[in-house]
């Protein structure tokens, strides 16, 4: 109950699973006497039909309001024994919000969320090596076996899927995924026409544990030399009420990339509600290269323990006080040390809901290679060491202004970084919203001096519960970009919608109004029939 602050459950959870108490399926309430009808309607068929104009600057040769019309058909079968089978011709993603803008300070690839609804159906199924506890803000350096946004993208182009089928389900103690998409081909930008394949087996063992396998397989690799495979097996033990052991082992097979083509991991822990402790070691092979999947950072071996007290005392003020020591260990396969972090977090929770985190950290990074960190602004080659404060404040989701504030001060690579940061909802009536993130970083170094901006927000109007209105504006002087994404959807029957799109992309890095660089305007209608 948001007015309220709390959390109602028929059945008591313990504290330690904290909200993740909410997906403790072991702990819920058993229904009983409960009457369904028998599901009649096995088959599902949504046709679409889209019309579009498009304008693209950075095309060769320039595309300027080229209009097109196209239609595709989504099928969905239930299956007996739990199992449901989609198929997919000619699919579009027109409706899809735009990514949200990142500003990347690190020698390392970002990586964006799914927001495909084909390819979030279902997406629980295809996860590998066990769950990812990150902190916010931090992205993870275990490496992603499958992972969807490399089918039907490419460097931010939109590659045509021409057809495709999944397979996802239960059978008694095994979990089943199989997907399989065939992609055209791209010309312009050079990309081939191409299959990708993923297949997913999972099986329940013990009582809340798992065992399991994956295999994927790219029928054109991006160097265009042969194909790429991967295959490897998990496996995830829980014991008592919380202690737990996950690990897996997976290795790549691409023509030319022979050798430290794997990577494995192992992880221990045990989280109370008071004492916790992790205990991680990943290896990541410089020849490892799943390209349906992502990687962060390769050739690295990493040790990582973290220590937890989170007692609760018994005040007015404070729920409960969390307490992290964490150290973190990174080198190369050969023994370099690449990075290395030591950190604490004082992070009090109020009975207001409100939180505060209070953070220092002490870094090292090895440079083996000139990394140049913004525009005309490269740091050399050698070792760097660092300390920061971070201080952040959160709003409880219960106040009609919500979200984070924080702040980072410290050493960077050899200079300063100073960064003010604030994402959350402002909530003006029930109906009416607005989301602002804005992110700030001054950034003062031996070799140069920049300011990193990052401003965006998403304007939210429900017109009705079968209508909404959306706007996202974004503002990022790393990448020198304007962007607007504007979205109409009216349901007019139940999985029946009709969207209207308008999209635009803009370069600011000249004087002046910010340059046209892409443009585009999508009507899409959509026609649900069940049987």
């Amino acid at each position: 109950m948001r007015w309220k602050n709390e959390h109602s459950f028929v059945n008591p959870v313990p504290a330690s699973y904290g909200l993740e108490g909410l997906y403790r399926v072991s702990s819920a309430g058993t229904l009983v006497d409960l009457y369904l009808q028998s599901g009649s309607r096995t088959l599902e068929l949504k046709p679409y039909g889209i019309s579009s104009v498009a304008t693209d600057r950075t095309m060769t040769p320039i595309v300027s309001n080229d209009f097109d019309a196209e239609g595709g058909l989504d099928v969905k079968y239930n299956l007996p024994k739990g199992l449901t089978a989609d198929f997919t011709y000619n699919t579009d993603f027109a409706q899809v919000e735009a990514d949200d803008e990142q500003v990347n300070l690190t020698r390392f690839n970002l990586v964006f969320p799914e927001k495909r609804e084909f390819f979030l159906e279902g997406q629980g199924l295809f996860e590998f090596g066990g769950p990812e506890r990150l902190l916010w803000g931090r992205p993870s350096n275990a490496p992603s076996v499958f992972f969807s946004r490399k089918i039907g993208l490419d460097s931010g182009h939109e590659i045509p899927l021409n057809l495709g089928g999944r397979l996802t389900g239960r059978l008694g103690k095994y979990t089943i995924g199989a997907l399989n998409i065939q992609t055209g081909s791209a010309n312009d930008i050079g990309v081939k026409s191409t299959n990708f394949s993923v297949v997913r087996l999972r099986r329940d063992i013990l009582r809340r544990s798992t065992v399991g396998i994956i295999g994927t397989h790219r029928s054109v690799n991006l160097a265009g030399t042969g194909t790429n495979e991967v295959f490897g097996a998990d496996a995830s033990l829980a014991f008592f009420q919380n202690l737990s052991l996950t690990g897996f082992w997976v290795r790549s097979r691409t023509p030319g990339r022979e050798g430290r083509d794997y990577s494995y991991r192992g992880r221990l822990e045990n989280l109370g509600d008071r004492y916790g402790i992790e205990y991680e070691h990943l290896v990541v092979g410089e020849d490892f290269n799943p390209e349906i999947g992502f990687v962060r950072r390769r050739d690295f071996r990493r040790n990582y323990m973290q220590l937890q007290f989170t007692p609760r005392p018994t005040t007015p003020l404070i729920r409960k006080l969390r307490n992290e020591l964490s150290f973190d260990y990174i080198t190369t396969l050969d023994g370099r040390l690449e990075s290395r972090q030591l950190r604490y977090l004082l992070a009090p929770e109020f009975q207001n809901g409100d939180e505060w985190w209070l953070e220092y950290n002490r870094d090292f990074e090895f440079l083996s290679k000139p990394f140049e960190i913004a525009t005309d602004v490269v740091l050399p080659i050698g070792p760097y060491a660092s300390e920061s404060i971070y201080s952040a404040y959160n709003l409880g989701p219960q106040r009609p202004v919500n979200g984070w504030v924080g702040f980072i001060r410290g050493s960077f690579f050899g200079g300063t970084r100073t960064q003010v940061k604030y994402f959350g909802r402002i909530e003006l009536s029930p109906i009416l919203s607005v989301e602002p993130r804005i992110s700030i970083d001054w950034i003062n170094l031996p070799q140069g001096h920049f300011i990193s901006k990052l401003v965006s927000g998403s304007f939210n109007y429900t017109i009705s519960p079968r209508s909404f209105f959306s706007a996202l504006a974004q503002y990022n002087t790393s990448t020198d970009s304007f962007s607007t994404n504007i979205r109409f959807r009216w349901e007019y029957e139940p999985g029946s919608d009709l969207f209207v799109v308008y999209t635009e992309g803009r370069q600011t890095d000249d004087r002046g109004f910010p340059v046209l660089q892409n443009r585009g305007f999508v009507v899409k209608f959509t026609r649900l029939l069940r049987f």
